[in-house]
């Protein structure tokens, strides 16, 4: 079975000409999961897919990766094949946070009779979950504040940390089955994000050569990013993905 990355965008918020960073985890060469929903990511998946996705997993509310959700709101509300049916998987921490980013809004449609989650299926997790068979991990990160931002993994094939500082600790539990690592950096960090001095002391260079870096601050970034030798996401790039050795049931 065949597992690929497709990137929507590598940039941080300010980084617009990169695109929002998200992504989508494609089974078979067809979007399967994607990875939050910023307003320039969104535009990218639309413009390649033709249509909307139809599961997402947020990984923090930040604006740069939840922006596109009024949007997505429009296109699934008044399409009846996918009212109700867009699947969210949302850490359980987070749903609270997200409802007040884009959700808690006095009537989404100016008619009235509607409500914001009308349109989607809301779906709270923990430390797992499961999707279209397939199981799935979520871990927290060091974005900003506790407890707000998180990370995912399909075991054997992809960690996406998210937006984070270093997190040692948690990728020694969490990427320890040879998984691509699509991780937070620019070339320079902050109390929120990383930079590359930062991955550079924390992890070894055995896991920073699993390593591919995004929310980079420019396309200059990037690429001295490259010249160090570090591995980079690029907006459209569609990264190969190992076969996942998640646990599987057939649902079919």
């Amino acid at each position: 079975m065949a597992w690929d990355l497709r990137l929507q965008g590598v940039g941080n918020a300010s980084a617009v000409e990169l695109g929002s960073a998200m992504a989508t985890i494609e089974r078979h060469g067809q979007p399967w999961l994607t990875i939050d929903c910023g307003g320039e990511g969104l535009t990218a998946f639309l413009d390649h897919y033709g249509r909307a996705p139809q599961a997402l997993f947020i990984t923090h509310t930040h604006l740069d990766h939840v922006a596109g959700f009024e949007r997505l709101f429009v296109e699934a509300y008044f399409n009846p094949s996918l009212r109700g049916r867009i699947r969210l998987y949302v850490p359980a921490k987070l749903v609270p946070l997200l409802h007040q980013r884009v959700g808690d809004y006095p009537n989404p449609l100016a008619e009235g009779g509607a409500n914001f989650w009308d349109a989607f299926q809301v779906i709270p997790v923990g430390e797992s979950f499961w999707h279209q068979g397939v199981r799935l991990e979520v871990f927290p990160v060091r974005h900003h504040w506790p407890d707000t931002a998180f990370g995912l993994r399909l075991h054997g094939s992809l960690v996406w940390t998210g937006d984070t500082r270093p997190i040692p600790e948690m990728l020694a539990r969490m990427a320890d089955a040879g998984e691509l690592i699509a991780h937070d950096c620019a070339l320079h960090g902050n109390p929120s994000h990383s930079g590359i001095d930062d991955l550079e002391r924390e992890y070894p260079q055995v896991l920073l050569e699993r390593c591919l870096l995004y929310h980079y601050g420019s396309a200059q970034e990037g690429e001295a990013l490259e010249a160090r030798g570090y591995r980079i996401g690029r907006q459209g790039e569609l990264v190969a993905l190992k076969p996942t050795t998640a646990m599987q049931v057939d649902v079919a």
